[in-house]
């Protein structure tokens, strides 16, 4: 039976799963594909991938129904298809209609920040309430809540669900999705300013969300906040009760509280009886901690929840981590670290990002019971089974007794535990190794105590990167280059300190189509742990020669007497023409050509004879033709870098006439991406761009940092003036002063030109020079009028201290502090 095609008509399906990323597909037989064209990547280009793996109901865009498509999808049997104009919008208005069948309380969060902290923190103080169903992690997107929404069921009594939106007229579909009764406005701040004409304007699209809500909690001190909902909201929807809570006597609820060293009390008074006079201890001191409880707080009281139960509750509160790590564990493990919930949305984003990782083969998941799921057991089970079984899960250590009562439903090798403390106890650090561990829990079981007996023991020195900012910045230069021209990622010297591997991984997923390592053993680490991409070497030598051809590795070749050596090399074994040709065929090379930075590569004058020898050797595959541009990052050089590429084409050109076939083609590195665009050819090498460091400095805001390194205070100490600091006794007081050692050295990467107040560092938020010269393994910082002690911690460059900011004031550039950064730096790897 051929396929179904359905023309711009509701979309009726049975499926239980909504698809948008191929790459996350579990259950293809109960899943819908929504193919979005969006403006990085094209969900048509996957659509016959997922009907080879079992998928039989898809969504696409008529304009992407070329020939080509079509006549895949009309060859596809029992398939059911349907033709819209935005995939997008149809996926929108499915989840609409699916949620317009539950009658049920809906709490709405919007923000420009704390949204997730508060759903999540809601989620945890009325579970005892209420069965709840919740976005996943910050699914709060376009896409992102329409997926939150689809998993509301019979069961559920509570949603919560957080919107973020970028520009405006996208508040509307999510309001209709997520129809919410209850509504919480954070904050504002300068998030996503520049999708908007003004920050009002902001405010007013964010609002919509509440155009139908009964109550809405929000912060009257933001002004701009205040301002609009009493101009706007309250004409679009009158009946809706506002619960303003700040400062001023105006509010309805007014707010105060004081600190001591661990927690806050909090004082709320109110005329209205449900809210005067409550006094809650809150246990963070942080301002934003702060605000976010007390938007929970409002909302318990005014659902009723009785005082006294709302003070225990928020008492047990935590910092919640929202982030999905990745980082070394004991006995040459990784673990992946997200602890803070379980469910089964959020385990199967979990589990899509260990079956991602290839660093080890050994993959192991220790699972707490899943709670308030509201799916009955035997069939939340199977699923769960399922999902191991689909993303490779080898051995599951299961603590809970939900787990313990469904044993019956895992087919995988099993331990299972009661609680926490039982399965450390019986914990042999010994019984895990070279695996990949996934520690995924609800908060009650406290799996952090087990990433804490399993992590690798190191300094408190870290360098944590943001996959989610590698990935923002791949999608950026992809944007640049369009998707007719391929990337190749530079990934030599440590993934410019970042790690090769896990950078690798990350670059595969997303489809990248080039690696480019500096030596040999960098590649062969690369494949070692899983890489599967093809892999350019830089710097090849004879003596690696055995390697490059054991771990398919392409050396670059740009000299004649590298050229002879491969050759002979590649020849002194086969005897016959076809042997040459199978052992010719499986590595090709890439051939350097120096048109002006005058490190590697063949000259103008070496082009006969190189075309000669590649004649000589028809079987020698040529995969690409490249040149460096030596001054593409400053107009000064326009001229040169506008020489560079005419001589490369030309060079090109000869070698492609000669071979009988075109070579991919490549000059541009990151900074070329930006300011030579018409430059592109068939290929581009994306290096520091990748890691957040625009060298041109014309598109660093459109980057986001990727790498936050940090330390912590060793010790303080409060010394008279006079007295000196750290070696050579460089360090002279003029006055009194606090003194920080902090765990970090030029041994780290911290640089030794930082001595002397040249580099300053943040301790909670206040800049601190360093104090006399920095030493191999300890700082001494000047924190005088700062609040710290030890233990706290410490920002040497990250969001509020730009990398480039750091190079500066030392006179170099950012490529020498990442790359300096001492692979005994412990590198934490994260998801949001």
């Amino acid at each position: 039976m051929t396929a179904t095609i359905f023309q711009n008509t509701q979309i009726d399906t049975n499926a239980a799963y909504l698809l948008t990323d191929s790459r996350q597909l579990v259950f293809p037989q109960q899943t819908i594909f929504f193919a979005i064209n969006g403006a990085r990547h094209d969900g048509h280009q996957f659509v016959a991938e997922l009907y080879k793996k079992g998928v039989r109901q898809f969504v696409i865009e008529q304009k992407s129904l070329d020939n080509k498509l079509l006549a895949t999808i009309e060859s596809f049997e029992n398939a059911r298809i349907w033709s819209v104009d935005s995939s997008l919008k149809a996926l929108q208005n499915v989840a609409k209609r699916h949620r317009a069948q539950f009658d049920i309380p809906v709490i709405g969060i919007t923000g420009s920040n704390g949204k997730t902290i508060v759903k999540e923190w809601l989620g945890q103080l009325l579970s005892a309430d209420y069965r709840t169903v919740k976005s996943p992690k910050s699914y709060n997107s376009q896409i992102g809540v329409p997926l939150s929404v689809w998993q509301m069921n019979d069961t559920h009594t509570l949603g919560i669900f957080e919107a973020g939106i970028s520009q405006i007229h996208e508040m509307k579909a999510l309001q209709e999705i997520i129809q919410p009764s209850i509504g919480i406005f954070t904050n504002i701040g300068s998030a996503h300013d520049e999708g908007f004409r003004s920050r009002k304007q902001k405010v007013t699209e964010k609002l919509r969300l509440f155009t139908q809500c009964n109550q809405l909690i929000y912060r009257a001190d933001y002004t701009d906040i205040d301002e609009e909902i009493n101009l706007i909201l309250k004409s679009v929807n009158p009946k809706c009760e506002l619960i303003s809570w700040g400062s001023s006597e105006n509010c309805l609820i007014q707010a105060e509280w004081h600190q001591d060293t661990e927690q806050t009390y909090v004082v709320l008074k109110s005329a209205v009886e449900t809210y005067d006079n409550q006094l809650f201890a809150v246990p963070f001191t942080d301002e934003a901690s702060v605000e976010n409880c007390i938007h929970c707080l409002i909302l318990l009281l005014t659902l009723g929840i009785p005082s006294a139960e709302i003070r225990q509750r928020i008492g047990r509160l935590r910092p919640i981590s929202m982030r999905l790590e990745l980082k070394e564990g004991i006995n040459n493990c990784y673990l992946i670290d997200d602890t803070y919930n379980n469910d089964l949305v959020g385990l199967t984003i979990a589990l899509n990002f260990l079956s991602q990782q290839e660093q080890r083969t050994q993959k192991v998941a220790i699972l707490s019971d899943l709670l308030q799921t509201g799916q009955k057991e035997d069939e939340l089970y199977t699923q769960i089974n399922t999902l191991l079984h689909e993303k490779g899960v080898q051995k599951l250590i299961a603590i809970g007794e939900a787990f313990k009562r469904n044993a019956q439903f895992i087919k995988v090798e099993a331990q299972y535990f009661t609680t926490t403390n039982d399965f450390l106890a019986k914990l042999s650090t010994h019984s895990f190794r070279d695996s990949l561990v996934l520690i995924k829990g609800a908060r009650p079981f406290q799996f952090e105590r087990i990433v804490h007996r399993l992590q690798q023991k190191v300094h408190g020195t870290v360098l944590e990167i943001n996959l989610d900012a590698l990935t923002h910045n791949l999608n950026f230069y992809r944007n640049r280059v369009g998707n007719d021209t391929r990337i190749m990622v530079m990934v030599k010297a440590f993934a410019y300190g970042s790690g090769s591997a896990e950078v690798a991984q990350l670059l595969q997923f997303h489809r990248v189509d080039y690696l480019a390592v500096a030596y040999t053993d960098e590649g062969v680490q690369l494949r070692q742990n899983g890489i599967e991409l093809p892999i350019m070497v830089m710097n090849p030598s004879p003596s690696t020669f055995e390697k490059l051809i054991e771990y398919q590795l392409e050396p670059e070749i740009y000299s004649h007497k590298i050229l002879d050596e491969w050759l002979s090399f590649q020849y002194s074994g086969p005897t016959t023409e076809e042997e040459v040709k199978d052992e010719m065929q499986e590595v090709p090379i890439h051939i350097k050509l120096d048109t002006g930075m005058h490190r590697l590569g063949f000259t103008e004058v070496d082009l006969p004879l190189l075309i000669h020898k590649l004649q000589q050797f028809p079987t020698l595959k040529v995969a690409s033709v490249f040149s460096h541009l030596a001054g593409a990052d400053e107009a000064i050089h326009n001229e040169f870098t506008r020489s560079q590429y005419e001589r490369f084409v030309s060079g090109a050109s000869l070698l492609e006439q000669a071979l009988g076939y075109q070579p991919l083609r490549h000059i541009l590195n990151s900074a070329g991406i930006v300011r030579f665009p018409d430059y592109k050819l068939d290929m581009v090498r994306l290096g520091i761009g990748l890691y957040g460091v625009e060298v041109n400095r014309l598109e660093q805001r459109a980057l986001q940092q990727i790498g936050t390194f940090k330390t912590v205070v060793s010790q303080v100490k409060h010394l008279p003036a006079g007295e000196t600091i750290g070696y050579s006794r460089n360090g002279i007081l003029e006055k009194a002063s606090s003194i920080a050692t902090i765990a970090i050295g030029y041994a780290d990467g911290f640089d030794r030109r930082f001595s002397k107040g040249v580099g300053k560092v943040l301790i909670n938020g206040a800049l601190c020079p360093v104090v006399g010269n920095v030493c191999m393994d300890m700082t001494m910082v000047d924190a005088t009028g700062v609040t710290v002690q030890e233990g706290d911690e410490v920002i040497i460059f990250g969001n509020d201290l730009p990398i480039v900011q750091l190079a500066d004031q030392i006179g170099t550039i950012s490529y020498e502090l990442l790359t300096g950064i001492s692979e005994r730096v412990k590198r934490v790897f994260y998801k949001e």
